[in-house]
């Protein structure tokens, strides 16, 4: 399995300043090095996995991954997006013994909007209101019995979140990001965390490092997904 993701993430690093009245916004593509923490039971009667990887065993069984984010602000209103894909791949044995192969592969989008509601010279606090759909796709192949299985989810979770912002000096800042799940229409529980560290050199760029944390509790039928996933993050934003 590989970094679900979630979530928005360093689109949400070291906000763009605009004059009154005026759009600014930033794009930023990023790296995200979770381990990867949980279990798995694709449908009803299959077995239940347990998954417990470190970010070298994730990107062993890595098949490919993007991911990038934006944000946007005008006064106080500020407009936030991140989409994420990825797919992974991995080939084991089932008790009692038995060759099977496994595929996960997932996507998520996430749209929010807020307010700032304070905007002080050194410091800022924004809270939003969105959703983060997924599609993720298990397949599980156990060709000696037979067994060919690819069950797909797509759900969507409403969230709220807050995001605050600490200017240390002209060039460095450090910014600070939650959101959960509300109403139990998707998942039955989700939330993230992220905090980073922001180096602006200039005007058009900020380069951003952190750590964050995404959990996602999932049951409809048979199908049961419950993971973690926490590691270092990197990504470099473009302001305009």
């Amino acid at each position: 399995m590989k970094t679900t993701p979630l979530l928005l993430a360093l689109a949400l690093a070291a906000p763009a300043h605009a004059d009154e009245g005026e759009w600014t916004g930033q794009v930023t593509p990023y790296l995200w090095g979770s381990a990867l923490g949980g279990t798995l039971t694709p449908f009803t009667g299959a077995p239940t996995v347990s998954i417990n990887k470190s970010f070298s065993e994730v990107l062993e069984d890595s098949d490919g991954a993007f991911f990038i984010s934006g944000f946007a602000r005008r006064d106080r209103l500020v407009l936030l997006a991140d989409f994420s894909t990825s797919s992974s791949s991995k080939e084991g044995r089932v008790p009692p013994g038995v060759p099977a192969e496994g595929k996960l592969e997932q996507s998520s989008l996430t749209l929010a909007a807020g307010w700032r509601v304070m905007d002080e010279e050194r410091f800022t606090i924004d809270l939003l209101a969105g959703l983060r759909r997924w599609d993720i796709d298990a397949q599980v192949d156990v060709p000696l019995v037979g067994v060919s299985r690819s069950p797909g989810l797509t759900f969507t979770d409403p969230l709220v979140a807050a995001r605050a912002n600490i200017a240390l000096s002209p060039k460095w800042s450090l910014l600070g990001y939650v959101d959960a799940g509300v109403g139990g229409s998707g998942s039955d529980s989700t939330y993230q965390w992220l905090a980073t560290l922001n180096y602006q050199p200039g005007e058009r760029w900020v380069f951003s490092g952190g750590v964050r944390v995404l959990s996602l509790d999932y049951r409809d039928g048979g199908t049961r997904l419950d993971a973690r996933l926490a590691g270092p993050l990197l990504g470099a934003s473009w302001r305009f």
